[in-house]
This record gives C-alpha cells, structure tokens and sequence, in this order.
C-alpha cells in the first residue's frame, strides 16, 4: 500500500515520506533516524554535521543565479507521535507506518500516520537531493525529540546554523502562515495511598471509556473534545454521590501532547449497592453521549463484572482521589484578548494512573504568556495538594512573539495572495512549535512557519490532504524563489 503513497505527486517529496516511515522514531528513541538522515546526506555527498545531542544539519549550495541570496535553514523534526488504536496490533519500535490512499487522503492502519511532522522532513529531503528545482542556498536543519520535550531545539547551541531565514515546516493548515506559539510546561504530580483488603462482599467492576476522538493538545484543545481522563473520573465521582467504593486501579491517557481517547479503571463496589450503580451508569452513559455527540459520535462507556480483586485503595483515598482530579483544570484557561479565535492558556490533563498504592497524574499546560502559565501550574498544584502530590515540572519551554512585519513574513503573505487569490491568515498557534525556542540562540532569525492541511496528528486518525500537500510543494518551492538578496 506505501507504494501507491509513493507514486503520488510530486513523486520526490513522496517517495521520501514513505522511505522515512519505514523507519521507526518514536520521540527519545530516534537514533536509527538519525542514523537514517545522515546516510541519506552522506549519499548525496552534502556537508553534513550532528550535534552532541543528535540534531542533523545537511547544507547545499545555491543553484545558479541564486548565489546572492539570503541563505535559508529549512527545519522539521525528526520523531513521530507513537499512538494507536486498541484494538491494532502493531510494534512500534519494530515495524514501519503502515499507510494507504483514501480518497483524497493518506492515512495510517489504526495507528498515528507520522505527517506530524514527516512530511516537512521528507519536503526538506526533497529539496536537498533536487536537481532541477531553483533554490538559495540552503540547509536542512532535522531537530529530535520535538513531541516529548523539544530537547533537539533546547539543546542547541550557537553558531550550528548559518541561514539568516528559517522556514518551519511544522503548520497543519495550508492557508495559514504560523509567526507565533505558545510556550509549555510539563507537571507531574505523585502520590502515595494505603491499601485495603477487598473482601468478599465487594463486586469488581471493570470501567472503560473509549472511542473519544483524541488529537493534539495544543492544537485541537479549542475543539472541546471530550478528554477520557475527565470523563472516567466524572462518572466516578457521580456514582460517589450514590454509593462508596474503592478504586482498585486506574490507566488512562497516553502521551502529555495528545488528548486522551481510552481510560480503564477497575474498582470494588458493594454488592448491596449495585442496582444504584447501573442506575448512576445508565445515566452518566446517556448524558456524556448527549453532549459529546457533535465532537465524539463514537464515545462509548461501558462496564463488566471482573475476577475479585483482593486490594484497593480505602473509601476516603478514593474520595480524595476523584475530587483532586475533578479540581484539575482541563481545557481553555484562557482565550487571548488581542488575538480572535487564539486560545491563550490551556492544560490537557494527559495521563492519569492509579495502582498498588501510587498514583500519577500528568499534565501539559501551555500558554503563550509564561506569567499565565505559571498561575495555571499553581492551580494545578492545589488541585494535587488534596492528595497530597509532589509535584513537579520539567520542559519549561518559551513561547515565539509574533512579528507580523518582518520581511520574510511580508513575502509570504504577499506571495500566498498572488498564488491563491485570497489572503493567507497570519496568525499564532497554540502549540509548541520549536522556533521560539531556536529563537533564544538566535535572535536574529527571520521566521515563519507554513504546512499542509493535516488532520487528527497525534491520534490514530491522523491523515494528510494530498491535494494540500501539492499546494503547500508548490508554495514552498516559489517561497525559495522570492528569498531576498543579502545586504
């Protein structure tokens, strides 16, 4: 089936994409594609240097004519989302993306498709082995464990990159021109809980949520889609208006970047008790599906009696439980004021765990305003302060201050207008893009991302628009056309 996503036009960039996703690149696990990126420079005989950290730069010469131009560093990230569906089976450190052609569509076979952010790499490949496509002098600049902490971006040090314009090749919408992202902060909170003997007048009751539509944090957090995490506890904390119970266990979420689709939890009912917990379940079932059906149609709840378990956390610490996670903040903190439709602080409550007397909750709060961002952190810290939690932070990353005058932003949107006869939206987004990161060392960077349209990155979903993908190549390639000449 990547044979007939190789076929596709334009053929270079295409045939790349699916050479990259035959190789495995989970965040923090990407050494066979570093390994990868530098045979391919090695083959075309480009200057090629590797960080101590493993980013890869590969520069090529201009094209004839374009010798006075504005050296320009085309960047992307190497690592992909690792998610899918339950029900797939497949191994992520061993096998390659398995993708095939719907309609107008590439998509992956119940697991993350890897456009996010493979296709700006494979578009970056691409150019760098041209021929015949008119271009400054550029370099590729293939940055690592951009999904899990930005480390490649952090870690960068000055003087690596020569270009006076960087292009990010990291945007999922194709008629917009991206100067500006929030910051992020990851919070981690860990906490401790005596057990109990379940005897036997307990049921054990198996819980899942699943079916939620997921997507990225950052990006589709103004959505309002359903968060699995949430919504577990939700019905939890209704049935403790009901009944008591213990919480024998709790798995839900995945990754801090992609809102959480499937929550499983286990826990010891009652037996006296259990027609008013297929009470509270008929009608915690009928209300979620009601209001979720316009953003998760698939959402589905749904409980099975399971073999008796012996421990499980005491009433009262599963009380306290529910109720610190009811009081984490989940969602839109805050919409900007100055920017329409821009959401300005948000936390996505990624993962949370809860067995054999530990439980872990993990967050991804972002904003582009670092002040907002840590009031958000505080609020979180007093949710987690119920349980008592020791919370901590790590990935503190910046945000990238707009500036929508610049010159390579102004031959973008000009450019867009004339190629497509409808302005482009300049715009921020809220999510981490590397750039203001990269701006730290390099303050003197003019810089702008742009991409094709792509859809559900970080879930299963995740599918990239062909047609989109050939407006985008075709964009990219004039971009280089109009870089400016040096002063």
């Amino acid at each position: 089936m990547s044979k007939n996503v190789a076929a596709l036009e334009p053929q270079i960039m295409w045939k790349n994409f699916v050479d990259l996703n035959a190789v495995p690149r989970p965040s923090k696990k990407e050494e066979r594609v570093i390994k990868f990126m530098q045979d391919f420079g090695a083959r075309l005989g480009l200057p090629m240097k590797t960080d101590a950290c493993g980013n890869v730069l590969i520069s090529k010469p201009a094209t004839p004519g374009m010798e006075d131009r504005k050296k320009v560093t085309l960047q992307s990230h190497l690592d992909m989302v690792h998610q899918k569906n339950n029900d797939t089976v497949f191994d992520f450190d061993k096998e390659g993306i398995k993708m095939y052609v719907d309609g107008d569509w590439v998509k992956a076979e119940g697991t993350t498709l890897g456009s996010d952010n493979g296709i700006g790499v494979a578009s970056i490949m691409a150019l760098l082995e041209s021929k015949d496509i008119a271009h400054p002098a550029i370099e590729g600049f293939f940055t690592v464990d951009e999904e899990t902490g930005m480390t490649g971006a952090f870690e960068l040090k000055a003087g690596f990159l020569e270009g006076e314009i960087l292009l990010n090749l990291d945007t999922e919408d194709d008629d917009e021109l991206t100067i500006g992202c929030a910051g992020g902060v990851n919070v981690s909170g860990d906490a401790f809980y005596d057990e109990i003997e379940m005897n036997q007048n307990f049921e054990t009751i198996h819980l899942t949520v699943r079916g939620l539509s997921g997507g990225h944090s950052g990006m589709d957090i103004i959505k309002g889609l359903g968060n699995a995490n949430k919504l577990m506890n939700r019905f939890m904390h209704e049935l403790m208006q009901e009944t008591e119970f213990s919480i024998i266990e709790i798995e839900g979420g995945g990754l801090r970047n992609a809102i959480p689709r499937e929550s499983n939890a286990i826990i010891g009912v009652a037996k006296k008790d259990l027609e008013r917990f297929k009470a509270a379940k008929d009608k915690f079932t009928a209300e979620v599906i009601a209001e979720y059906k316009d953003t998760d149609p698939n959402l589905i709840f749904e409980t099975m009696a399971v073999e008796h378990q012996v421990k499980g956390a005491s009433v009262e610490s599963s009380k306290r439980f529910i109720t610190a996670i009811y009081a984490v903040p989940n969602g839109i903190y805050r919409m900007s004021p100055t920017i329409e439709g821009l959401v300005q602080t948000s936390n996505n409550l990624s993962q949370v765990r809860m067995k054999l007397g530990k439980a872990e909750v993990l967050c991804l709060c972002r904003s582009s305003v670092d002040s907002e961002k840590h009031d958000e952190v505080r609020t979180i810290e007093a949710a987690l302060s119920i349980i008592d939690a020791k919370v901590t932070l790590d990935a503190d990353y910046p945000g990238w201050t707009p500036e929508p005058n610049s010159a390579i932003v102004s031959i973008m949107s000009d450019l867009y207008e004339e190629m497509f006869n409808e302005k482009a939206h300049v715009m921020a987004c809220h999510a981490g893009l590397e750039c203001g990161i990269i701006g730290t060392n390099y303050p003197k960077l003019d810089m702008v991302s742009f991409g094709p349209n792509i859809r559900g990155a970080h879930s299963p979903d995740e599918k990239v628009q062909i047609s989109s993908v050939h407006k985008y190549w075709s964009f990219l390639l004039e971009a280089l056309k109009r870089i400016p000449v040096r002063a």
